[in-house]
């Protein structure tokens, strides 16, 4: 009741919505193998993609798998990452889902006796970026196959069981669709391995298994905690009454309620996720995210005046306030430096402002994460095996949940102490004393947000931990911590470039901060050895957009969730808060968590944010003006910042021609920089969030904008373009699979090239949308939630939410056209040093250095490539074959020269020495390579240097 009070005082009308209908299994089956057929077939499959990191941050860890013989020997499940493998005690991983169609993960169990492993898909954390799965997958070779086993409706599952006595016999906890109802949600069992499946508890269709547990010396003894939830763009329900524990003693064919009324656990709307971890035969511990309301007569009385004060306060009491107790009320709570405790008084005397207004202009979307008084979380225990449950603690656990619990959930025994568990949420906590008491293990090289926890059951204090950054390893019951983040699974919300030399690559990250790092980044470990980091954080939290100054990147606009945003010098460390500010009395303005921004081309000092209105600064940031009204449909009702503008885009060709796009599908137009606005989106699907809005650099009056339906479970592939400012549109989408959009981008030089990222691929086309082409090699299946082009290096930049940041040259990309499809085309060579390393060792215990180059050609049919180096004089020097597909080739050349070459080279009078490897290599001078297939031949310049 009270988030529905917030919302009507803040203003915010209702829009009532029609629910878009979830992307069915079919539907997603067709769009997988769409999907694989456009890979195979694609005229850039084998463009390669570098990785460039970052990995030191991690990503979200959402299960571990520990070899019980050998727990150096472990799985980790990233929750957009995939999964990684390591034999070295978390030294060094592997990716082991990248042949799969998904890196979404909830769940991991590993058979470790007949190495089999069984991947969950699909998050069940239920944050606003849990992507989907596809079902059950298992391989039996480590990754390198993947085989679906079903349960593809279920898009989030929580919990394998594997039978230890028998391995075809599994217990799976799917949690069901996110964002709709669905019945493939529940308890399911196969004898079978998974060809075939029984319901064997289903509670309505929208509650599903959210953990299950099991005796851990007897499979037929197990429980199970349903979760009832709705999440909505606009709202979160992460409680209901739907949510419970349930027990089986016939290992998962049958199943009872054991949190009724009479049994002690808490029951009824505000029973929210619960976590299990079962003890033996008759204890079994749970953790619950309580959301009843506090009792506000236990609650401490706060000194001072706080926001709920001025809710009820009449005109006449506020006028009588202490002028003292006011002034300290405006400092602490951030109000603008020109509300002073007099004036205030004045506006409110004069009838301008009202008392509630001084808690209204408090109110955003943090105040109802952080401010909502729920009880939070709660350890009970049974010990007449689930019959009841008594409070381990007494008063409330604070700190640990705040008012998303949903987030976390989990608890956890010591094998060799049943009065040894361990709780964590934002904090990790330990207690010897079966929940009595609590202290922290936390420490400061390791993330806050924790998701998992493994606890070795030979050797107490031994831990593997997993969280919102990555895994770390405590041989001492969490006194010391081990950061083990190898791998590169950032989960970037925004990326961007600078114009430095090399250039800069910036990016947000889901609860990770921001950070910036050179395009040249090369993922090692030598930093440990230097001591220092290639890139470097700059901002903390939940990461956003950045904007750099094309004038100086010193100067960078970033920020956190909910539109705070800062402007920093990095040169002299000093940063600006420059969030907008509405004035007293006036309706807050509401800023979506990725609250967009966009520097002006036109004037560097021009800066534009969007909350519900688009704001536009002069001076960089330091004052600011709402050059709109209300660009959505005025918001909804809810607990979620909802009625905010996504995205922003300023023509190149003219200054003021601006869009905009919000969260609930509306798009606006301005042509006189605010002047007046028209929305243009009444012909697009109702209520779907615009992910992009972009005004074309190669024409003036051409928009494009990207529709994304992941908040309905609607996964279809939404793509427009307009040639007359959005009066029109035409769907673009073609032969793209389904998978919601989150980015379009243009070239920078080619204008019928543009590039999308969806939630599982990145893609280009050639000819304005007309057809796309899909990017494979060396991506993964992951969501790309962002895409830049470096226009001078010719790099395109794709930003992964799951597997960082990953660089292609498009330098060749960009020559190919209507006129030049049917050409061989090779691109320029990179002039190449030579040394005297070439084909040498410094010592005798390392190889040879041996040098490469990339040889890279267009070829519009498949076939034999013959690839041809000569000298200036046209003499061959060294010749090799290639098996070439219709569209990007690269070759690896060695700079070597074959006995033919070096006959002709001597023979022209050049003095050429064999190397210590046996090998001899080019000289300085310049050289030309030729390629020639199908009768058709083309040449470039290579320069040794």
């Amino acid at each position: 009741m009270k988030n529905f009070i917030t919302f009507l005082f803040l203003g915010i009308s209702i829009h009532f919505f029609a629910q878009q209908p979830a992307t069915s299994v079919s539907e997603v089956d067709k769009a997988l193998q769409q999907k694989e057929q456009l890979t195979k077939n694609s005229l850039v499959k084998n463009l390669p993609f570098r990785n460039i990191g970052p990995s030191v941050m991690s990503g979200r860890v959402v299960d571990i798998a520990v070899n019980p013989v050998n727990p150096t020997e472990f799985y980790v499940g990233y929750a957009s990452g995939g999964v990684w493998h390591t034999v070295n005690n978390g030294t060094s991983f592997e990716p082991v889902l990248d042949t799969s169609p998904t890196q979404n993960v909830g769940s991991l169990a590993v058979d470790w006796k007949n190495r089999t492993i069984w991947v969950g898909t699909g998050e069940v954390n239920a944050s606003r970026s849990s992507y989907a799965g596809i079902g059950l997958l298992k391989s039996t070779n480590n990754g390198k196959t993947w085989q679906n086993m079903g349960l593809k409706d279920s898009h989030h599952i929580a919990k394998i069981l594997i039978n230890p006595s028998n391995p075809e016999e599994l217990v799976v906890g799917v949690t069901g669709h996110l964002y709709s109802e669905n019945t493939e949600r529940g308890v399911f069992k196969t004898f079978d391995g998974g060809k075939t499946w029984n319901k064997t508890l289903f509670i309505n269709t929208h509650t599903g298994i959210i953990e299950m547990d099991v005796h851990p010396n007897n499979f037929n003894l197990m429980y199970a905690s349903s979760w009832d939830k709705d999440r909505k763009a606009w709202n979160f329900k992460g409680n209901g009454e739907g949510s419970a524990i349930y027990k089986s003693v016939d290992a998962g064919n049958t199943w009872t309620i054991v949190s009724s009324a009479a049994s002690g656990f808490p029951t009824g709307d505000g029973v929210g996720r619960i976590g299990l971890a079962v003890v033996d035969e008759n204890t079994v511990y749970a953790i619950h995210d309580n959301q009843f309301l506090r009792d506000k007569e236990k609650e401490d009385k706060v000194e001072g005046l706080t926001k709920e004060d001025f809710k009820s306060m009449s005109k006449e009491a506020f006028l009588n306030l202490d002028n003292t107790k006011l002034e300290s009320y405006l400092r602490n709570n951030g109000f603008q430096d020109k509300y002073k405790a007099d004036n205030v008084k004045q506006m409110v005397s004069s009838g301008g402002v009202v008392p509630m207004d001084l808690a209204k202009y408090l109110e955003d979307a943090n105040t109802l994460l952080f401010d909502t008084p729920v009880i939070g979380a709660e350890v009970y225990k049974s010990t007449d095996a689930g019959k009841t449950w008594n409070k381990t603690h007494k008063g409330y656990l604070d700190g640990i949940y705040y008012s998303y619990g949903y987030y976390f959930g989990k608890i956890h025994v010591d094998p060799n102490n049943p009065n040894g568990i361990y709780i964590y949420g934002v904090p990790i906590l330990k207690s010897k004393d079966g929940g009595k008491t609590f202290t922290s293990i936390d420490a400061d090289n390791v993330h806050a947000d924790h998701h998992a926890l493994w606890i070795n059951p030979k050797m107490s204090g031994h831990l593997i931990n997993g969280n919102d950054g990555g895994v770390n390893i405590s041989y001492d019951d969490g006194k010391n911590w081990t950061k083990c983040n190898t791998p590169a699974v950032g989960q970037f919300y925004a990326i961007n470039v600078d114009n430095a030399k090399p250039y800069n690559v910036y990016g947000g990250l889901q609860d990770n901060g921001v950070w910036v790092g050179s395009n040249e980044t090369e993922e090692d470990v030598y930093w440990h050895q230097s001591g220092k980091y290639p890139y470097e954080m700059i901002m903390g939290g939940d990461g956003m957009q950045v904007e750099i100054d094309n004038r100086n990147n010193n100067i960078v606009y970033t920020g956190f969730q909910f539109g705070n945003y800062y402007r920093l010098h990095r040169d002299t460390n000093e940063n600006k808060y420059i969030q907008p500010k509405h004035e007293l009395g006036e309706s807050p303005y509401r800023f979506n968590w990725q609250t967009p921004i966009l520097l002006s081309s036109h004037n560097q000092d021009i800066l534009y944010l969007g909350g519900n209105k688009l704001m536009r600064s002069m001076n960089k940031g330091d004052d600011w003006e709402a050059i709109s009204f209300d660009l959505t449909n005025g918001g909804k009702p809810g607990n979620v910042a909802y009625g905010t503008l996504t995205s922003i885009s300023e023509s190149p060709f003219q200054f003021g021609l601006l869009y905009t796009g919000s969260d609930d599908g509306l798009v606006y137009v301005t042509r006189n920089a605010g002047g007046d606005w028209k929305k243009i989106s009444n012909s697009f699907p109702k209520d779907l969030w615009v992910s992009r809005v972009v005004a074309s650099k190669h024409k003036k009056a051409r928009v494009y904008v990207t529709l994304n339906g992941y908040r309905w479970d609607d996964f279809t592939s939404y793509v427009y373009v307009s040639e007359d400012f959005g009066d029109t549109w035409n769907s673009i989408s073609s032969n793209l699979p389904a998978s919601p959009v989150n980015v379009i981008r243009e070239d920078s030089e080619n204008m019928n090239i543009l590039y999308l990222g969806t939630d599982n691929g990145a893609y280009v086309s050639f000819n304005k949308g007309a057809s796309w082409e899909a990017f494979s090699e060396g991506l993964p299946n992951v969501a790309f939630h962002d895409i830049r082009v470096q226009p001078e290096a010719k790099d395109l930049v794709l930003g992964t939410h799951g597997r960082s940041i990953y660089i292609a040259n498009i330098s060749l990309l960009q020559q190919v056209s209507e006129e030049t499809k049917d050409n061989l085309l090779v691109n320029a060579i990179e002039p190449l040093r030579a040394s005297r390393r070439w084909g040498s060792s410094f010592s005798e215990w390392r190889d040879a250095f041996e040098p490469s180059m990339d040889i890279q050609f267009y070829s519009p049919s498949e076939g034999k490539a013959t690839i041809t180096v000569f000298s200036e004089d046209g003499k061959e020097l060294q010749q090799w074959k290639v098996d070439a597909v219709k569209g990007f080739n690269l070759s690896k050349y060695d700079v070597t020269l074959s006995e033919k070459g070096v006959k002709a080279f001597e023979k022209a009078g050049n003095k050429i020495s064999k190397a210590q490897n046996g090998k001899y290599y080019l000289a300085k001078g310049s050289y030309t390579v030729e390629v020639a297939i199908s009768g058709k031949t083309a040449k470039q310049k290579l320069e040794i240097k």
